[in-house]
């Protein structure tokens, strides 16, 4: 049985591997790049993946903040008739805050120029209820859409684009027909532009109008106030899916339950594969770092074979020889990861800071106002995310120092003193 010292031996003897001058100076350069490397590695990954996340955040902020967090309605191609039962019988749920209809279809809208649009026919008092858009105006108010006035709210690039202002008139023309004397006409109505939105995201501001939702049923001709359906607001957005399930089953007939994740699956999945991919790509810096501790350790055992070949002599057994070499690189592998894990989180934590300075500095803006709607670099740092980056960085030190380490282990004495 191994004495309490000789299995503290081969740490000591690795540590004093590690902080000792080398006769061979390139070896301990080579450390030193291999513990940078590292520490570079871990700091990028963890950086990019929570800038990554803060975008991702600050973009379901503003998407979430006029969508409603889940939608009940009737089977595609059918109206939803009573929407005033689902409406009530949904506030009843404990957990959601909030329900709206809503009538949604393409238009064509003219002013100045000619654009098609997202027409929503709303009711504003219901509505302040489900979505931000109140908070999102920018010039008017939701209430100035009233039933019987047809007015309408448009996105500040929508507006931007057709060339009008609150005051102006626009002419909506909606995909349906009406047959007079003189042939097959489109059905038309002049709406009166009251406000103008932005939300910050191209889809709504460029895309999107709003309307009363009692003037849109007249002018699509929908029979007996149908809508198209019931949006609804909970206390938890990312518990949606499944207090949208609940009220579901609270519900009569055969209705279409959604909740955001799945109306905007292919968003979710993009960004999750996109971060997945850069998380890959950037772990191989590194790897790349823990191939250098690989070579680091192979030239100091080649350096080292007369020390081995002493403590072998000395009684020492090959699995202690292998563990003063896995001590010796795992410790080069630590340091790098602590050094750029605090790196990493201090970066992380002042990234918007950073950039104005470096703004400042080149004179230049990086996300410029009139290429990007997110024009402003914020980091949301996770723990999950730290750990397991940590972790992998710090596997992959450990796990550079076995091929070393087991060549050290089999050093015979008599030929490495041979040469000696």
């Amino acid at each position: 049985m191994e004495s309490k010292d000789t299995m503290n031996l081969p740490f000591f003897i690795g540590l004093r591997y590690t902080r000792a001058k080398r006769k061979n100076h390139f070896i301990s350069f080579i450390s030193l790049i291999s513990m940078a490397g590292i520490a570079l590695g871990v700091m990028t990954v963890i950086v990019v993946i929570s800038v990554m996340n803060g975008f991702n955040k600050e973009f379901q902020s503003r998407m979430l903040s006029t969508v409603s967090h889940a939608t009940i309605s009737a089977f595609t191609g059918e109206q939803l008739t009573d929407w005033e039962g689902a409406l009530v019988q949904a506030k009843k749920h404990p957990r959601v805050i909030g329900a709206a209809p809503y009538v949604r279809s393409e238009a064509m809208l003219q002013g100045f120029r000619t654009e098609g649009a997202l027409v929503q026919g709303i009711v504003p008092e219901h509505e302040t209820s489900v979505t931000d858009f109140q908070e999102a105006m920018r010039m008017g108010v939701l209430d100035d859409l009233q039933a019987g006035e047809f007015n309408i709210i448009l996105g500040v690039d929508l507006a931007a684009h057709l060339g009008v202002t609150p005051g102006d008139k626009v002419v909506m023309y909606v995909p349906e027909f009406r047959t007079t004397a003189v042939g097959v006409t489109p059905r038309l109505k002049r709406f009166t532009v009251t406000g103008i939105f932005e939300v910050g995201m191209y889809e709504y501001d460029f895309k999107m109008a709003l309307v009363h939702m009692s003037d849109f049923q007249k002018l699509l001709r929908m029979e007996g106030g149908a809508v198209e359906g019931v949006r609804l607001k909970m206390d938890d957005l990312m518990q949606a899916r499944e207090i949208a399930q609940e009220v579901g089953a609270g519900l009569s007939g055969f209705l279409r339950i959604r909740d955001w994740t799945s109306q905007h699956v292919n968003f979710f999945k993009a960004t999750r594969t996109e971060r997945m991919v850069m998380f890959i790509i950037l772990s191989m810096i590194v790897a790349v770092a823990a191939f250098n501790i690989l070579s680091t350790l192979v030239m100091l055992v080649t350096e080292k074979q007369s020390d081995v070949a002493v403590l072998r002599t000395l009684g020492l057994s090959g699995k202690n020889i292998m563990a003063i070499f896995m001590i010796s690189g795992t410790l080069i592998g630590l340091v790098g990861t602590l050094l750029g894990l605090v790196a990493g989180v201090v970066v992380s934590l002042n990234i918007s800071s950073i950039m104005n300075t470096l703004e400042s500095w080149f004179n230049t803006e990086f996300l410029s106002k009139e290429v990007y709607y997110i024009t402003e670099i914020n980091a949301d740092l996770q723990s999950n995310d730290v750990v397991m980056i940590v972790g992998i960085a710090f596997a992959m030190s450990v796990l550079s120092t076995l091929y070393p380490a087991w060549r050290a282990s089999r050093v015979q004495p008599a030929e490495a003193l041979r040469h000696e």
